[in-house]
């Protein structure tokens, strides 16, 4: 006999869980699917295991900065084996939380690969066997992977990738990091902070391209000061291994070429969707992706897709939101995806946050627009706590005031753009922001500084007219 179900998850990561737990909250029947680990890339393989790290990185560096203020320490040493258990103890009880999560919501939990057939009937094929469920309404989370690019020579070479980097057994002394955007630079930090010789190779013209540039400059300028190396304009022509000893030839837009030695090789250019759900269905895709409407439908009535494999942001709390659209239209409410206000994070030291567009991007789609920038130096938080790095910008409207964009560099900011989302998600102005009283001494201050640094501007400005 086929179970039946009225919500069927295809993938456990931060997209499908929460579609799984939001419908069964709303009554409905529901199986989730997954072949790996509950949690997805996000909690094995990405955000939580290289934000472990990061915090490991972050206390080497605060004990070595230490020194200066007169509190001294004995030689440090570290023990990668001791910080991998950590960091698996930490994705392990996660597991069990979302485990824990799914039984209270009595949502039956498959182990194996979900491939849809005809009429809505979902192959789920395992090491041990193989069967079929029936589902009334699908929702696709199956996730990417990361994208290994054709250069020459890689297939004959040992690399690492997002995925495969938390495997090492022991700390390399040097590492090439293809790839400078968000994961890239983030790895180079983490290996920085273990005395490793970081070397990090980005195409674009700067690191974290999709950044504002600003912050772009300033985290390359930080970066560096750890000791890592940034190529920039310059492109990987080939790959070979030489006496246990990755060896990666590069040219750059002058034509020149580099080449750089290393034990380690990690590929950070990317993701790719995994599509290996849908392969019987004749479904619209966009590009590599699986097109999707604003209630997260698929072109194929009753079945969605969330995550990754719609492309757009791929970040875990968008998929997590587009997971919810979709459960909500799974269950027949009339719900449509927001993406005006998503906060992008990068967990480098000093951190990277940001909300909204850029003065950048904003002058390119013709908007009037004012900049505000204060910078953590004049922060008396920040000077204290040793982290007056980075700045805090606002972007907003010339005529009246709203926000429409923010970029924080520096300590702590990851967890401070929130403030500057709930403003932009309610349409506020820099004019409230600056009579919002903000808690002294605090970083979060640099925001309101900002604030009112761009509201004195504007009454100079009226005056003068």
């Amino acid at each position: 006999m086929v179970n039946v179900y009225e919500v069927v998850v295809i993938g456990g990561g931060p997209g499908g869980y929460v579609a799984a737990l939001h419908a069964a909250e709303l009554g409905k029947k529901v199986a989730l699917i997954e072949a790996d680990f509950l949690g997805g890339t996000c909690l094995n393989r990405g955000c939580i295991p290289s934000k472990t790290l990061l915090k490991h990185a972050e206390i080497i560096e605060s004990i070595e900065k230490a020194q200066s203020w007169g509190i001294e320490t004995g030689e440090l040493s570290f023990s990668l084996g001791k910080m991998k258990k950590r960091k698996d103890d930490v994705i392990q009880r996660l597991r069990q939380g979302i485990s824990y999560l799914l039984s209270q919501g009595k949502i039956d939990v498959y182990e194996g690969f979900g491939k849809i057939e005809e009429g809505k009937v979902i192959k789920i094929k395992s090491k041990e066997k193989e069967e079929r469920i029936q589902a009334e309404r699908i929702i696709i989370a199956t996730g990417s992977s990361p994208i290994v690019p054709p250069i020459e020579g890689l297939s004959s070479v040992d690399f690492d990738t997002s995925d495969t980097i938390f495997d090492i057994q022991d700390i390399p002394k040097s590492v090439v990091i293809i790839g400078g955007g968000v994961i890239g630079v983030e790895f180079a930090c983490i290996f920085a902070s273990l005395k490793a010789e970081v070397t990090v190779i980005e195409a674009a013209d700067r690191i974290i391209p999709s950044e504002d540039i600003d912050a772009s400059k300033i985290l390359n300028k930080l970066l560096k000061k750890k000791g890592i190396r940034f190529y920039t304009s310059t492109k990987v022509t080939k790959v070979q291994e030489q006496n246990t000893k990755k060896v990666v030839t590069c040219i750059d837009t002058k034509g020149k070429e580099h080449f750089f030695e290393s034990e380690t090789l990690i590929l950070s250019v990317g993701r790719k969707p995994n599509l290996s759900a849908i392969q019987n269905l004749n479904v619209g895709m966009e590009g590599p992706f699986i097109k999707v409407n604003e209630k997260m439908e698929t072109s194929i009535p009753s079945i969605y897709a969330v995550g990754d494999v719609v492309g757009g942001y791929q970040l875990a709390h968008v998929a997590s939101a587009e997971g919810i659209v979709a459960a909500n239209n799974a269950v027949g409410f009339n719900d449509k995806i927001d993406y005006k206000v998503v906060p992008r994070c990068i967990y480098t030291l000093p951190e990277v946050a940001s909300v909204g567009i850029t003065e950048e991007k904003a002058k390119k789609q013709g908007i009037s627009v004012r900049v505000e920038r204060f910078d953590h130096a004049g922060n008396g938080k920040a000077l204290a706590s040793g982290e007056a790095d980075g700045f805090v910008k606002i972007v907003y409207e010339e005529n009246y005031g709203e926000i429409i964009g923010v970029t924080m560099v520096g300590s702590h900011v990851t967890e401070m753009i929130s403030e500057a989302s709930a403003f932009m998600y309610l349409e506020g102005t820099v004019e409230e922001v600056s009579k919002m009283i903000h808690p002294h001494p605090a970083v979060s201050e640099s925001f309101y500084e900002a604030a009112i640094n761009s509201i004195n501007s504007m009454r100079k400005k009226s005056v003068l007219v």
